[in-house]
């Protein structure tokens, strides 16, 4: 949790102090945008090699080296003075983030049972939505008292980053069987779940994975998801200054609205999706009915949020709209844990691939869309895609591997 926390105040640092950042450095909307979307495609691009690299060297290695890369760069944002450079640094800290999300899913899964998994999911990203609302707040906060301006979250934000760095090597261990707190009953329960971890290394079984037809419609269920999530994290402070004129000295407050609604959606989703499995027993019924339900809802809060006048009550319909998301992304990741077993890693990275595409996406044709048609064009793109979500959720079946189980032995 502490993880997914501090990659999302990196990530959210970055779209709160746009508005600063653009006047200190003269900078239009369309420039922050594709400064913006440097970040986002290396974010994309590094993802596999990122989940690779999770299950190559073990999630406790693999978590350390890159949140110490990512920290150093945040670091040195501080220290530029262009688009250029800014761009080139914000490429070099998607490189290290790239790498989070699927090194942190295999981290959990050789921890979670079959009925955690979905609260797993869900607790952990609830803390990248503390993040996304907490960062608004303090960032306002000490680019207020600050003559850095806007440099010195970014100093502050890297040094948390190394500190838990090094404090996630002490603690975690790859194995249940290799961490000094886990008893014998609880280490009998985790391989009676999952089976006697294996040590030896296997080879990630890419050509079942790549040729499973799930696979792909996973994949373009989280482009969608992650296209909409990526306006919220790039745009939202802008949208409330430009189009809803709320000042700068307000928007820490009012951008965080959503994103704490968010943070119960991520909670709320994994606790429902993993009650409905204990009761019913229907694992692809317990994972659908949740996402479906999310994404459905949020198509509709999101299309009422963007054209009422009333900004509270915008922010209002917006919180709704992020709530219902959220409810999802727990249970996707889940899926990938279902799906995936000890090549959790390397699927949920082909899958945030998707997403990640997406969200890099949605950062410059929001831009574009906002410009040059409004910013309603960007909201109707955004509920569309939530709905399309909803139907390809339909066709995902978590009760399947996406690889046989001797494949690459």
């Amino acid at each position: 949790m502490a993880a997914y926390f501090i990659t999302y105040i990196d990530r959210v640092l970055l779209s709160v102090s746009a508005p600063f950042i653009e006047r200190d450095l003269g900078l239009s909307t369309i420039t922050m945008g594709w400064v913006l979307f440097s970040y986002s495609i290396a974010y994309a691009a590094f993802q596999i090699p990122g989940g690779w690299f999770g299950d190559k060297v073990g999630p406790r290695l693999a978590m350390t080296c890159v949140v110490i890369w990512w920290s150093v760069f945040t670091a040195l944002t501080s220290l530029t003075w262009s688009a250029m450079s800014m761009g080139v640094c914000l490429f070099l800290i998607g490189m290290g983030e790239a790498g989070a999300f699927p090194i942190a899913n295999r981290a959990l899964s050789r921890w979670m049972l079959p009925s955690e998994r979905a609260l797993a999911q869900g607790a952990t990203h609830a803390g990248s939505r503390l993040g996304s609302t907490l960062t608004p707040i303090i960032v306002v906060g000490l680019v207020g008292v600050s003559a850095l301006t806007w440099r010195l979250p970014f100093l502050i934000f890297a040094a948390v980053g190394i500190i838990w760095a090094l404090l996630w090597y002490r603690y975690y261990r790859n194995s249940p069987a290799d961490h000094a707190g886990v008893n014998e009953a609880e280490l009998a329960r985790i391989n009676g779940a999952l089976g006697i971890f294996k040590k030896g290394k296997r080879k990630v079984p890419w050509g079942q994975i790549l040729s499973n037809r799930q696979m792909y419609v996973l994949g373009a269920m989280y482009f969608c998801y992650a296209y909409d999530i990526g306006v919220f994290l790039s745009w939202f402070p802008k949208y409330l200054n430009a189009a809803r004129g709320i000042d700068l000295a307000q928007m820490g407050f009012y951008a965080s609205v959503p994103f704490l609604a968010g943070l119960v959606g991520d909670i709320t989703g994994g606790v429902v999706s993993d009650e409905i499995l204990k009761k019913t027993g229907k694992l692809a019924f317990a994972r659908r009915i949740v996402s479906v339900t999310g994404f459905w809802i949020s198509a509709g809060a999101v299309t009422l949020a963007a054209w009422v006048d009333d900004p509270v009550v915008s922010i209002c319909w917006f919180a709704l709209a992020l709530f219902a998301l959220e409810l999802t992304v727990g249970v996707s990741w889940a899926v990938t844990l279902d799906v995936g077993g000890e090549f959790a890693g390397s699927i949920s990275a082909v899958m945030n691939t998707a997403g990640n595409i997406g969200a890099a996406i949605a950062v410059a044709v929001t831009a574009r869309l906002a410009t040059d048609h409004g910013w309603g064009s960007a909201f109707a793109v955004i509920a569309a895609l939530a709905a399309v979500a909803g139907v390809l959720m339909l066709f995902v079946d978590p009760s399947r591997r996406f690889y046989r189980d001797e494949a690459g032995a």
